[in-house]
C-alpha cells in the first residue's frame, strides 16, 4: 500500500531523481579505492548487488550514480571508438542509461534525442516498433537491454534499419544465454513469475542466444560483436567491474546498402 501511494504521488522520472538522491546520500559509506566508476568518476570498496534472486550479481552497481556494467562498458566504447562525444551526430536513445545521461549531456549536442515507450523516462514517447521519425535520420542509434523487452523484436529492429542514415551505426546489448545456441521463447512465459523462471527477469519476453547477431542481420545490418571489456584488459574489466559478458557484449549495427550482411567479431586495432 505504501508503494502504490508512493508512485501515485510521484512520477516515474521524479522516483528515478529521488533514488539516486537517496543513492548519493547513501554511497558514502562505500567509499573506497576497489572499484571504479567512469561515469561519475568515484571510488568505492565494493560496488552494489544487482540483479533478481535468479541473476544476482556483486558489485554491479555503482552506489552513487546507479551505473551497471552495461553502462560503464558503454561509455568506455563511446569515448574510445565513436565520435559521440567530439562531434554532433545525430543520436537516438532508447531506455537511456541515467547515469550516461550527464555525459552525454554535457557535450551540449542538439541533434542528441532520448526515447522511451514510457513519457516520463525520456525526451520523447517513441514505441521502438514504430519510429515517429523519417527514414535516414540518425548516425547513431543507442539500444541497450530494450529487444528482449519488444514483443515484436522483428519490427522494432526493421525500424531501427531504416531511420538509421546509410553508414550509420546502432550499438546494442541484450542479456545473452551463451550456452543457447538459439533465442528461447515460450508461450508458457505469461506472467511476471514464469518470465523469471524462463528467462530469468519478470520483465523480458525471451532469452536471447547465440543467434542474437543472426537475429539483427535478418534486418539488414552487418555486425560486429565487440567484446570491449576483454579488449580493454583484465585490469580494467576487473577495477570497473565491466561484467561476466552476458550483459555487455555489444553488437555493433551498420547500416551499409547494397551489401549483404555478415557477421564479424571485434579484433584489437593494432
Amino acid at each position: 500500500m505504501i508503494k502504490r501511494i508512493y508512485q501515485l504521488l510521484f512520477s516515474g522520472k521524479q522516483r528515478i531523481k529521488n533514488r539516486l538522491l537517496f543513492n548519493k546520500m547513501l554511497s558514502v559509506f562505500y567509499w573506497g579505492n576497489t572499484y571504479d566508476c567512469n561515469c561519475c568518476g568515484k571510488s568505492f570498496r565494493k560496488f552494489k548487488s544487482k540483479g533478481t534472486v535468479l541473476t544476482k550479481r556483486k558489485n554491479a552497481e555503482c552506489p552513487y550514480c546507479g551505473s551497471l556494467e552495461r553502462g560503464r562498458n558503454l561509455l568506455f566504447y563511446i569515448e574510445n571508438e565513436t565520435d559521440i562525444l567530439t562531434a554532433q551526430p545525430a543520436i537516438l536513445h532508447f531506455a537511456p542509461e541515467w547515469c550516461l545521461l550527464p555525459v552525454l549531456r554535457k557535450t551540449g549536442n542538439p541533434n542528441y534525442l532520448t526515447a522511451d515507450i514510457n513519457p516520463d523516462f525520456a525526451d520523447r514517447q517513441v514505441d521502438i516498433t514504430d519510429i515517429p521519425f523519417p527514414d535516414q535520420s540518425f548516425d547513431y542509434i543507442l539500444c541497450f537491454h530494450v529487444l528482449a523487452h519488444v514483443p515484436d523484436e522483428k519490427k522494432a529492429i526493421e525500424e531501427m534499419y531504416r531511420v538509421l542514415k546509410p553508414g550509420g551505426t546502432a550499438l546494442v546489448a541484450t542479456l545473452i544465454a551463451p550456452d543457447h545456441p538459439h533465442t528461447f521463447e515460450t508461450d508458457k512465459a505469461d506472467t511476471p513469475q514464469q518470465r523469471l523462471l524462463y528467462y530469468s527477469e519478470p520483465d523480458m519476453l525471451r532469452l536471447h542466444g547465440a543467434d542474437f547477431d543472426r537475429r539483427l542481420m535478418q534486418g539488414g545490418f552487418k555486425v560486429e560483436v565487440i567484446d570491449y571489456p576483454s579488449i580493454l584488459g583484465e585490469e580494467m574489466k576487473k577495477k570497473y567491474a565491466l561484467g561476466d559478458g552476458r550483459r555487455e557484449l555489444i553488437f555493433r549495427c551498420t547500416k551499409e546498402e547494397g551489401q549483404a550482411p555478415t557477421a564479424m567479431v571485434y579484433k584489437r586495432r593494432r
